[in-house]
């Protein structure tokens, strides 16, 4: 979970990012005194969830909500004020939470529980991964397109591992098998990461992506998979099932056979 705090009051900002670190969640906890400085990040980074005061000297939060809805459409927004008038605005504009000054932990820690598990249900409905058969990612109903096929089956080796975080070198011995991962291909390999990433953050998904310390995964609470409902013993996932499971990808041959025999 990623949360961005957005307080012109310095003391009372340091204050609500200490209390969102202390969550059960321990969320990465960005802060801002400064609307533009949120907007200008949020330009190139993700977050879950947004706290903003609603009065900001140089952007009321009302307008600042507006501004970040149209750079991260999937945020949830929690207002943080000291005056209770500006909640039917705040409620207009969709936010999951409102929040009067000063806060304590208790509530804050329900507000943000309440926004995070609304917001992965909503993303899981919007997000479809099919892998019986031939497989493809759906948002909203349309095909996710990949630029490289090699940026689609490293998708698919992730969404296989159910999870499970890789190295790059393990997921690159899985694409290009009897391939020696050297230099040139770390390169390569660097390559189709990079356009993997590019066409989820196309279609507004790329938080179903995890990197960290040359470890890769997917998060499965983000989206909707058969594999994944067939497991959890989900009868519609199970009829579904025809005895084929990514047809394309020779790897795919294990998690088959596994599936045959459950």
């Amino acid at each position: 979970m990623k949360i961005i705090c957005v307080d012109d009051e310095k003391l009372v900002l340091e204050l609500t990012m200490y209390l969102c670190r202390e969550l059960p969640e321990k969320p990465e906890v960005i802060g801002f005194t400064k609307a533009k400085e949120a907007l200008e990040w949020l330009e190139s980074n993700r977050a879950d969830i947004a706290l903003l005061d609603i009065n900001i000297p140089d952007m009321n939060g009302l307008v600042l909500a507006e501004k970040i809805k149209e750079l991260r459409k999937n945020i949830s927004i929690i207002f943080l004020t000291g005056y209770s008038e500006h909640a039917v605005d705040a409620f207009k504009l969709h936010a999951s939470g409102y929040l009067l000054k000063p806060v304590d932990k208790k509530s804050l820690a329900k507000e943000i529980e309440y926004a995070y598990r609304t917001l992965n249900n909503n993303q899981r409905k919007n997000i479809k991964i099919r892998t019986f058969g031939h497989f493809d990612v759906f948002v909203n109903g349309e095909t996710v397109r990949f630029t490289r096929e090699r940026s689609k089956e490293l998708l698919a080796y992730l969404v296989d591992r159910n999870g499970s975080s890789v190295t790059r070198a393990t997921a690159f011995s899985a694409l290009y098998e009897d391939r020696e991962y050297d230099r040139s291909m770390q390169k390569q390999f660097d390559v189709i990461l990079r356009s993997m990433r590019q066409t989820l953050g196309k279609y507004g998904i790329e938080d179903i992506l995890e990197l960290d310390k040359g470890k890769m995964r997917v998060v499965p609470e983000k989206f909707d998979c058969d594999l994944y409902r067939f497991y959890n013993g989900d009868t519609e996932a199970i009829n579904s099932y025809h005895g084929e499971y990514m047809n394309d990808y020779s790897w795919a041959s294990t998690t088959e056979a596994a599936i045959d025999g459950y």
